[in-house]
């Protein structure tokens, strides 16, 4: 399926900026040498089409990935181009966290990223990881920053140290499968003008568990998303993107190499799913009628 550029729909961010709705993931890219140059030119093609967020991190194939983000977006206009990347928890702190930015930054080709992430909070100081974010961004060498598998109890210690609300984004796990953050992670952000950012956004293979630890089939195999896809004439691939994308307030990453792959995902951004779609589909995966620890890749 064609697509036109989806390169306007966007979020806001607090800082009043505005970030692509849908973009490219790259986990698991860089991971075998063989298929470098099919990856790039993957990135480089969803470029082409307006998928202009790309994001990354320095522990996916120990900076591989980010290399061929660099080698993807080398002859491309740096001003029309949305560059995401995730630091260690153990390398955010101010005796690592500059030569880890400068190794992605060399890595990834560029001055500067639009948006840099904690990848997760492990032992991170949060105050020591907002003074450094900060200071990053003072420097120009961010332009803003967030968090990633944050969940509600470690976005509000965030919240209670200096400059901590200036957090920008949190990158977690959602998708129709895992829904937990629409029961208090969600609301919490939405309440302070902060997006989700969706990783994994279709799912992974292999079965999943309900909050009552009902092993349910896998999303694509799902008899109800099945039949949703079909009467809409869409793939099984851009339901689930549209289902994580009807949030106003949430972007999306879904990775893909192939051109025809790229196009889907794409495609995706324009679909709205009625009240009888998302009927159908939650009779399969509810939304959550209780607190559900955060699940995290």
């Amino acid at each position: 399926m064609k697509t036109t550029p989806v390169l306007t729909n966007t979020i806001a961010l607090p800082d009043g900026s505005f970030m692509p709705k849908l973009g490219q993931g790259t986990w698991q890219m860089g991971e075998d040498d063989a298929k470098f140059h099919r990856e790039v030119c993957g990135l480089q093609y969803g470029t082409r089409i307006g998928m202009n967020l790309i994001d990354t991190a320095e522990m996916y194939a120990d900076g591989k990935a980010e290399n061929i983000v660099g080698n993807a977006i080398r002859d491309l206009r740096r001003d029309q181009l949305y560059l995401v990347s995730k630091v260690y928890p153990q390398n955010a702190c101010r005796a690592h966290i500059y030569s880890s930015l400068q190794r992605s930054l060399k890595l990834m080709e560029t001055d500067y990223l639009d948006l840099y992430l904690l990848h997760w909070r492990e032992d991170a100081d949060l105050a020591e990881v907002a003074y450094c974010m900060e200071d990053l961004r003072r420097q120009g060498k961010i332009r803003r920053w967030g968090v990633s598998n944050f969940d509600i109890s470690d976005m509000e210690d965030l919240w209670k140290v200096p400059d901590g609300s200036n957090c920008c984004v949190n990158q977690v796990l959602y998708n129709l499968g895992t829904r937990g953050i629409e029961y208090d992670l969600l609301p919490w952000q939405r309440e302070r003008g902060i997006p989700i950012m969706a990783y994994s956004p279709v799912g992974q293979a292999g079965a999943l568990t309900t909050q009552d630890g009902v092993s349910k089939a896998m999303l694509m195999d799902d008899k109800n998303v099945l039949e949703v896809s079909g009467r809409l004439g869409i793939s099984v691939v851009q339901l689930l993107l549209a289902f994580v994308l009807r949030h106003d307030d949430v972007a999306a990453i879904p990775k893909a190499v192939s051109s025809s792959h790229i196009e889907e995902n794409a495609a995706a951004s324009q679909i709205i799913l009625s009240d009888a779609d998302l009927e159908q589909l939650e009779a399969s995966f509810p939304a959550p009628a209780k607190k559900i620890p955060m699940e995290k890749y």
